[in-house]
C-alpha cells in the first residue's frame, strides 16, 4: 500500500470497528491480558485523573537513590504481559532500579491503548500524563529514588504516550526510548491517529519542535531520546520515526548528519547524534525486516537471556531492553554485601584489646539462639583462634597477654564438655565478659 494514497474513510471505519472491540483477534492483536504475576498494584497514589492502574516492581535489595524506569505497554497488552515479554523486571533485579508499569483500563479505551491522540490526554497536569506523573512522584518519595534519574519507554500507543510524557514533563524524565511510536502532536482525533500511523503526517522540524516547547514551561535542557523502529512495520510506519527524530534534533540543535553506532546484529542499524561533551543525545535504531513490536533476543550472545517471544515481542536477536537500559545509563549494579552475623549480648560491649571482630567471625548466634560455628578467623586473629581451639579440645590454652593468673582448667579424661561453659570462659578470657 502506498502511504501517500491512504483511504482515510477506510481508516475511520477501521478505527470504529476497533473501538467497538471487533476484528482485533483476526488482526493478530492478541487476546485476554495475562495476570499481573509478581507486579504489585498500588491503589492510593493520587487523584488519578486518567483513571489508570499503577503496578510497580521494586527489587528487595534496592539501594537508596536508585533510578526509576517507566514502561508503557501497547494496545491490547497488559502491564504484566509487557513486562514478561520485554524482561524489564528481570533487568531491574540485575541492575538495581525500580520499575513502574502504568496500565490502561478497558473503560478508558476498548483496546487498552493509551489515548495519546486525545487533547485531554496529551497536556501537562491533565488526564493520563498527570496520572503517570503522580505515580512517579509516589514511587520516588515512597522508595527514596533519585528524582534526576527517571526514564520512560513504551511500545506503539505506549511509545506515543512516551513522546507525550517527554514533552509535557521534560523536567521529570531524563531520557526516553520510543518503540514504534509517534511524535507529540501527530494527531488530535482517532481518524488523524490512523492517518499518522500510516503516513507519518510530515511536518517541518520547527513545527515539530514548537509542539514540545508549547507543552510545558520548561526551556531546557531537553531529555535524551532513543527511537526504535522496524523497517517492515505496516502498523506504525517508519515515517513516524523520521518525524520523532526531526522533533528532538531540532530541540537539541543537532544537525542532520549522524554517526554510525555499533549494531547488535546483522539486521540492526544504529545512528547517533552526540552533544558537545560526546554524550549521545539522540539514537536511531532501525531493524531490517522487522514488523510492529519490541525487538528482543531470548538467546543473546554472551549475555543472560531476557524477555519472552509473544505477539509484538519479536525475537529478532536484538536485545532492545538491555540497549535501552544502557542508553539510560543503567549499568550493572554493584553486588550487595551479605549481612554480617550478629552476636547476641546481654550487656554493653566493653572496649576490645584483641583483634577487632575475631570472635564475631568464630561464633554467631542465630535467631533460634543456637550457637553456630562461622568461618575460621583470618591470620590476624590466629592467636585467639588457637586459644579457643585448645579450649574446645580439652588442651591447656596459651596464656593471654595481660590476663589474670586464673585460666580455665582442662576437663578431666572422659568428662563431657559443656559448650555454654566453654563460651563463657572464652568471653571472660578475651575481656568480652566480666568475671
Amino acid at each position: 500500500m502506498n502511504p501517500s494514497r491512504i483511504d482515510i474513510a477506510a481508516l475511520v471505519r477501521r478505527s470504529q470497528a476497533i473501538a467497538q472491540g471487533s476484528g482485533f483477534a483476526a488482526a493478530g492483536f492478541g487476546g485476554t491480558p495475562p495476570s499481573d504475576g509478581a507486579l504489585v498494584e498500588v491503589i492510593d497514589f493520587g487523584s488519578n485523573p486518567g483513571q489508570l492502574r499503577m503496578l510497580e516492581f521494586v527489587p528487595g535489595n534496592l539501594s537508596l537513590g536508585a533510578p526509576l524506569v517507566v514502561a508503557l505497554h501497547g494496545c491490547t497488552q497488559s502491564a504484566s504481559g509487557y513486562d514478561r515479554g520485554t524482561g524489564w523486571s528481570t533487568l531491574a533485579s540485575r541492575r538495581g532500579f525500580a520499575l513502574l508499569l502504568p496500565e490502561q483500563r478497558a473503560a478508558n479505551n476498548a483496546n487498552r491503548c493509551f489515548n495519546w491522540f486525545e487533547p485531554g490526554n496529551t497536556q501537562r497536569d491533565r488526564g493520563e500524563p498527570a496520572s503517570i506523573r503522580q505515580m512517579v512522584a509516589h514511587m520516588v518519595t515512597r522508595h527514596r529514588l533519585d528524582p534526576k534519574r527517571v526514564f520512560v519507554t513504551g511500545l506503539s500507543a505506549g511509545g506515543a504516550m512516551t513522546s507525550v510524557l517527554l514533552a509535557t514533563y521534560p523536567d521529570v524524565f531524563a531520557a526516553g526510548a520510543i518503540l514504534a511510536g509517534l511524535p507529540l502532536g501527530a494527531a488530535q482525533s482517532m481518524s488523524e491517529a490512523f492517518e499518522a500511523m500510516a503516513t507519518g503526517r510530515p511536518r517541518p522540524a520547527a513545527e515539530r519542535a514548537a509542539a514540545v516547547r508549547d507543552a510545558s514551561p520548561h526551556r531546557g535542557p531537553w531529555p535524551r531520546v532513543a527511537v526504535w523502529q522496524g523497517d517492515a512495520d505496516i502498523t506504525v510506519r517508519p515515517a513516524n520515526a523520521t518525524e520523532i527524530l526531526k522533533q528532538w534534533r531540532a530541540l537539541h540543535g543537532l544537525d542532520d548528519a549522524p554517526e554510525a553506532g555499533t549494531p547488535l546484529g546483522r539486521a540492526h542499524r544504529v545512528e547517533l547524534w552526540r552533544g558537545p561533551d560526546g554524550t549521545p543525545l539522540i539514537e536511531h535504531h532501525a531493524i531490517a525486516g522487522m514488523g510492529h513490536g519490541v525487538p528482543i533476543a531470548t538467546a543473546p550472545d554472551g549475555a543472560a537471556p531476557i524477555g519472552a517471544a509473544a505477539p509484538f515481542m519479536l525475537d529478532v536477536g536484538v536485545a532492545s531492553t538491555n540497549a535501552i537500559a544502557d542508553f539510560f545509563g543503567l549499568g550493572e549494579a554493584a553486588p550487595q554485601p551479605a549481612a554480617a552475623p550478629t552476636l547476641r549480648r546481654e550487656r554493653p560491649e566493653p572496649e576490645r584489646t584483641a583483634q577487632p571482630g575475631w570472635l564475631d567471625r568464630i561464633i554467631a548466634v542465630s535467631r533460634d539462639g543456637m550457637a553456630r560455628v562461622a568461618p575460621a578467623a583470618p591470620k590476624a586473629a590466629e592467636a585467639p583462634a588457637a586459644w579457643l581451639k585448645k579450649l574446645l579440645t580439652g588442651g591447656p590454652p596459651p596464656k593471654r597477654p595481660g590476663a589474670a593468673t586464673e585460666e580455665p582448667e582442662p576437663p578431666a579424661a572422659g568428662k563431657r564438655i559443656d559448650p555454654g561453659q566453654v563460651i563463657r570462659r572464652a568471653l571472660r578470657a578475651t575481656g568480652l565478659l566480666d568475671r
